[in-house]
Parts: structure tokens; C-alpha cells; sequence
């Protein structure tokens, strides 16, 4: 424990590496950007710069990279070795302030959705001072925004950023009207991260999970998760010594890896870190998701973060645990009687209409050709939006709207009537894992993302949202006589006007569909049904007002989610195709002919044979192999379609409706065909053969 202890964080340029290395006056000037906004002097930038070179140099870095999230979602990084070749034939070790805060990749290869053209190719990185930089792979790696030549945005991280300073902008205005004066607000983040490892092995024999991250093919294995033994269940060991080091890599690189165990699918896991600054969280979780994948080759295995990478089987998530806080108070902490409790409710209140006028928005965030196959399926929220509060904030609600006095619940200790068990306090609301946006306590927990989905959208969606809300509080009370009354009022009727979002029961039923469509409630099945929203005029008009979007870095990012989904359908229906082409359909029509020479064989034998079991086993197989060659045509047919069609929307209309459609159709065939051929004739791994490994 000592030796952890000892490690954690020392690959982080922290905050207490900081001021053990930088002089005072610019220790204090960098904490004032980091903690208050201030912009940063270029003399305090050099020296940090040469102390940052100086400490990474120390640990082994000959290079240093501006890492940073292009709107592919994932991360990326150019590197620059700290060497500067000198006229006498030597060497020094530079890096200047310049060097820090501004880099300059090419702007043209990554996705833009139309901002930048192939020929223009300029554009920059702008160093990110509040989440610290760390060395991998001996890289010093100083988190970055990303943007264009001419200043639009190309990142996840600044708009998150924009987000962050407008939700603290109004949080402290509101909290100002409470009587506390507080230069900033922040909202913090906890990601848990789902997914799933298999054996190398049988992964170098998966072309679709090679090119895709998931399977196209796959009949049900023998056994599934219905015995319900896996979550929770002992650690394998293999796996256990992959969730070892993955802890120790990440302690180091000072993420707070908390929480491990085994997930309810067989093959499946999570982590879960503790809280942190919302940007910071996010940085976090995009490493952990790339040591995830690095550590796993170290032990023959292979790490899955696709959403659904089984048919059948569950899929992975990334709840998103979201709160609001001063520097010393949870601003959702209901406390002990948050009947009582004015600025809670002011807050509660405006997390509810948030969600409520905004619901297509978070929809969008989580949109993707992944987690389209997640929602909905009895394992992960449906694609409806709805609020989960618990019982005794229900309570409080439904006291607030019809006008009567809340009530405060007693606690409530557990007995469970054995005198050597402890007693203890019951949890004031209960869990609901069928809500997409639950309330857990003191913080709200958004379980609709999927596990391979760069949170930064969410949480930009999340902010501003709320952003809004209080702001409309702020304007509402403004210049009342007695606040305390107008804030009640304003409490009231934001959670009259906007109940219909709240619900507590099961949202995994048919009747709560129907209900939600009653209630006027969005449901977005599909990412090609939720992505035109993000150009919705109340849309556009919501980013421009906190400056978190401008209305070209909104379309950009409705293009590249569009395109991006178009060619994952694409890759995916081409490789089926190619599979079934080169594997399949060949072991298929090999295994006929092996059954028709057993007929013949037997018939040669014995004239007076009569093989009813292999006649009417190679009726199936040639049943089989026509219908494979049917699909076939018809999704080649639909890729075609689709591939020829231009207009963004129409396109990813074309991949939903008849691409996809065609690929279920070739796979329910081709799954037909793995459950009679045999075990040695099939060409691929099988889930009985993947999900069970000891």
C-alpha cells in the first residue's frame, strides 16, 4: 500500500509537483488561471514550461504532444522531441512557454463537417491549464482544445469548457441571491466505464470485431447470463491480473480508478473512478479507455468498449454521474429536510426543466450506430427521456405542486434481525436502473451513454442546459420584495410545468412507452430520428446565447455525426458482405457437399439405407445456402443504394432503413446456418467459445 501511495500522481505535473517546482510568484499567478479563469502571461507561461520539461525529462520523456479530441471522439496527438540540435554538433533539451500553450496540427484530416476544406489545412491547439499534464509512453502530454484557422471549434473539450464557465456564470449568480458570494461553480463528473474482454485469440479470427467492434454474426450461445452468476461474481484470475495493472498504470497517471468488478453479461466488466472536475473527468476516462485496450494485449486478451458487441448478451454503457458544486458544497445535496431546503429545490428545479425543454438534445448526445442497438433492449434505458427523483423527493414534489406542506422523513434504520448484523440508515431514494436520468442522492446519474462515446457532448448538453435554467430563475427574482417567496413561486411552477418528465417506475414496460407519448414526450429510437433536432431553432438559439456553439460548429457537428454513422453502417454492411462472401458461405455449401457424400457413402454401403436424417440435413443446408445468397444480393443492393446517395440526412436515412435491415436479415440466415454445421466446418469463433474462457 505504501509503494501506491508513493506512485500515485507521479506521472502528473499536479499541483503538488507544482509548487515544489515553480517559483512562488508564478505558482501562484498559474493557480489563479487554473482556479479563477485568468488568462495566462506569456513570461509565466516560459517558466512553467522549462520546469514542465524539466520534470518530464526527469522521468524518462524525450518528446512532448498536445493531446487533444478531434470530432472523430477519441484523442490524438502529434509529437515534438524536446532535442535542439546545436552548431557545435550537440544537443539541449528546449521547450518554451510558445511551446506550452500553442501547437499547430493539420486542421484538414480530421472531421470538420464542412469548416475546413482538404487545402485548408492551418489550425491550432490551445494548452488547457486546469487539467494537469502527464507523461505516457515517455510523451509529455499537455491536454489541449482544438480549433480552425478562422476560430470555429473542432473539439469536444472547448465547447465543454464554454459550457462549464456559462453553468458556473449563473450558478453563482443564483447562489449570490442566496447571500453567498463565491467566485465559481463547477460541475464534477464520475464515468463508469463498461466493457468487456476476450481472448486474443479469438479475437485475430473475427473480422468483424477486428473492423467493427462488434459482431455481425453470432447464434445464441448454450448458456447466456441468465443464470445471473457473473455480476459480481469472483474475478477470473487472467482478468484479474489485467484489473491489476490497469489500477497501478492509472493511479499513476493520477486517475482515481475506485471501483472494479464483473458486469451482469459473462466476459464483461467496470470501472468506476471517483469524482472529479468535469473536463478533468473527461480526459480521465479517454486514457483509461486506451490503457484499457493497451494492458489487455499484455495478457492475450482484447478489450471491447463497442455498446454491443453480442447480440443477446448486454451492452456496454458509460453512466455519466453529474452534480454541481461550490468549492466546499454539493449544490444537490438534498441535506436532511430538503422539503425545507430553498436553494436545493431552486436547483432541483432547474436540472428538471432542463431535461425536460431540452430532452432531444441529450438524446443526441448519446446518438450513435453503437448505442442505437443498446437502447431500449431491456439491459439499458429506453430512447425516451425520463427523471427518476426516488420516493421521498417525489414526495416533495408532489407537495410543492398541489400547494400542501412538505413533510420530512424520518430516517429509516434496516433490521435484519440478526443481533451480530450492524444496523443502518436506509438510503432516502432507492436505485432505478430503467431511468435514463436518475437521481442517486446527491447527484443525477445520465446512464444512457454508450461505453465507447466521448462524454464531452453530454456534459456540454448537461451544463448548458442548466445554464439556461438558471438564468431563467435569476430573471425571475430579480428585483422581487421578498425573494424567499419568489423563489418558492418560481420553484412551483417550474416543477408544474415540467412533471411530465418525472417518473419513477419501471421504463423498461410497453405501457410506459405508450404513457410518455401520452405525456408529450420525445422518443427518438435512432440516431438518424434524433440527429436533425441538433438544428432545431430553440437548438441553435441555446448555444449562441452562452456562447457554447455558434450556429457553423452546431452543423458541423450535425454533419459529422451523421457521416460518422453512414460509414460505420457502411464498414459494417461491407464486411458483412466480405464475410460472408469469403467465410461463410463456403464453409456452408463445403459442409453439403461433406453430407452429401456421407449419403452416398452409406447408400454405396447399403442400397437398402435410408439417411432420412442427413436428407433432411442437407435440405437445410441448401435451404441455407440459397437464402444466404438471397440476403446477399439484397444487402449488396442496399450498399450500393446508399453509397450512391448524397444529401447527409438522406444517406444515413438510407443506411437505417435498408442497409441495416438487409444486414438482420443475412445474419439471421447465416446464424440459422451455424447451429447445424459443425463445430469443426464453422469458420468463426462462437459465443459459446468467446463468452466462456477460463
Amino acid at each position: 500500500m505504501g509503494r501506491i501511495a508513493e506512485e500515485y500522481g507521479t506521472l502528473v505535473f499536479n499541483d503538488h509537483t507544482m509548487q515544489e517546482l515553480l517559483p512562488s510568484a508564478t505558482y501562484k499567478a498559474l493557480a489563479k488561471t487554473i482556479k479563477q479563469g485568468k488568462p495566462l502571461d506569456i513570461e509565466v507561461a516560459n517558466v512553467v514550461a522549462h520546469a514542465m520539461k524539466e520534470w518530464a525529462v526527469a522521468h524518462g520523456a524525450t518528446h512532448y504532444t498536445h493531446w487533444f479530441q478531434p470530432l472523430s471522439g477519441i484523442t490524438s496527438e502529434k509529437h515534438d522531441a524536446f532535442v535542439n540540435p546545436q552548431k557545435d554538433g550537440r544537443a539541449i533539451m528546449t521547450f518554451s512557454g510558445k511551446a506550452l500553450i500553442q501547437g499547430e496540427p493539420d486542421a484538414s484530416s480530421f472531421p470538420s463537417g464542412g469548416v475546413r476544406a482538404t487545402f485548408e489545412a492551418r489550425g491550432y491547439t490551445a494548452w488547457d491549464p486546469t487539467s494537469y499534464a502527464f507523461i505516457k509512453d515517455e510523451v509529455l502530454c499537455i491536454p489541449t482544445a482544438f480549433c480552425s484557422y478562422t476560430g470555429e471549434a473542432l473539439d469536444k473539450k472547448t465547447p465543454l469548457l464554454r459550457s462549464m464557465e456559462a453553468v458556473s456564470q449563473q450558478a453563482c449568480k443564483v447562489l449570490g441571491f442566496f447571500g453567498q458570494d463565491v467566485p465559481r461553480v463547477t460541475t464534477t463528473v464520475g464515468a463508469e466505464q463498461e466493457y468487456f474482454l476476450i481472448k486474443e485469440s479469438d479475437y485475430e479470427q473475427r473480422q468483424d470485431l477486428i473492423l467493427t467492434g462488434r459482431t455481425l454474426f453470432g447464434a445464441p450461445p448454450c448458456k447466456g447470463q441468465e443464470m445471473e452468476e457473473h455480476y459480481f461474481g469472483a474475478i477470473r484470475p487472467t482478468v484479474n491480473e489485467f484489473m491489476k495493472e490497469l489500477d497501478e498504470e492509472l493511479w499513476k497517471l493520477g486517475v482515481s480508478a475506485k471501483t472494479k468488478h464483473n458486469e451482469v453479461a459473462p466476459c464483461q466488466h467496470e470501472l468506476a473512478p471517483m469524482f472529479t472536475i468535469s473536463n478533468v473527468a473527461i480526459d480521465h476516462n479517454l486514457l483509461t479507455m486506451e490503457l484499457m485496450r493497451k494492458i489487455a494485449s499484455r495478457h492475450g486478451l482484447v478489450c471491447l468498449q463497442h455498446e454491443k458487441p453480442f447480440v443477446g448478451i448486454n451492452g456496454s454503457g458509460k453512466h455519466n454521474n453529474w452534480s454541481i458544486a461550490t468549492d466546499s458544497e454539493n449544490l444537490l445535496d438534498p441535506g436532511k429536510t430538503p422539503a425545507s431546503n430553498l436553494r436545493f429545490l431552486v436547483f432541483l428545479a432547474a436540472v428538471v426543466q432542463a431535461v425536460d425543454d431540452y430532452q432531444d438534445l441529450l438524446r443526441i448526445t448519446v446518438a450513435s450506430a453503437g448505442n442505437d442497438h443498446r437502447l431500449g433492449a431491456n439491459e439499458a434505458p429506453p430512447a425516451v427521456i425520463s427523471m427518476f427523483l426516488g420516493d421521498e423527493l417525489d414526495r416533495v414534489v408532489s407537495a410543492i405542486i398541489s400547494g400542501e406542506k412538505g413533510e420530512t422523513v424520518e430516517a429509516v434504520y434496516m433490521d435484519l434481525g440478526v443481533k451480530v448484523l450492524p444496523s443502518f440508515e436506509r438510503d432516502n431514494t432507492d436505485r432505478n436502473r430503467t431511468s435514463p436520468f436518475a437521481f442517486t442522492g446527491n447527484k443525477f446519474e445520465f446512464r444512457m451513454p454508450g461505453s465507447q462515446i466521448n462524454l464531452a457532448d453530454a456534459n456540454t448538453i448537461l451544463n448548458t442546459i442548466v445554464a439556461k435554467s438558471l438564468k431563467c430563475f435569476c430573471e425571475a427574482v430579480e428585483g422581487a420584495e421578498d425573494f424567499e417567496k419568489a423563489a418558492y413561486k418560481w420553484v412551483r411552477t417550474t416543477l408544474t410545468d415540467h412533471q411530465r418528465i418525472i417518473f419513477n417506475g419501471d421504463g423498461y414496460t410497453d405501457e410506459w412507452i405508450a404513457e410518455a407519448e401520452a405525456r408529450g414526450l420525445m422518443n427518438l429510437k435512432s440516431t438518424v430520428d434524433a440527429a436533425p433536432h441538433m438544428l432545431d431553432p430553440k437548438n441553435v438559439a441555446l448555444f449562441e446565447e452562452f456562447g457554447v456553439l455558434n450556429e457553423v460548429e452546431n452543423r458541423s457537428r450535425y454533419e459529422v455525426k451523421l457521416d460518422t454513422y453512414s460509414k460505420l453502417i457502411n464498414i459494417e454492411g461491407q464486411t458483412m458482405s466480405h464475410m460472408t462472401k469469403r467465410k461463410i458461405a463456403p464453409a456452408v455449401s463445403a459442409y453439403a457437399e461433406h453430407i452429401a457424400a456421407t449419403i452416398n457413402a452409406k447408400k454405396q454401403a447399403n442400397p437398402a439405407l435410408e439417411p432420412k436424417a442427413d436428407l433432411k440435413l442437407l435440405d437445410k443446408l441448401n435451404e441455407g445456402a440459397n437464402g444466404i445468397s438471397d440476403a446477399l444480393e439484397v444487402l449488396d443492393a442496399a450498399l450500393e443504394k446508399a453509397q450512391g446517395t448524397d444529401e447527409t440526412l438522406a444517406k444515413a436515412r438510407a443506411y437505417h432503413d435498408e442497409v441495416l435491415a438487409a444486414m438482420e436479415r443475412l445474419r439471421a440466415v447465416c446464424d440459422a446456418m451455424e447451429g447445424i454445421v459443425s463445430t469443426e466446418a464453422w469458420p468463426l469463433p462462437t459465443y459459446n467459445k468467446i463468452l466462456f474462457y477460463c
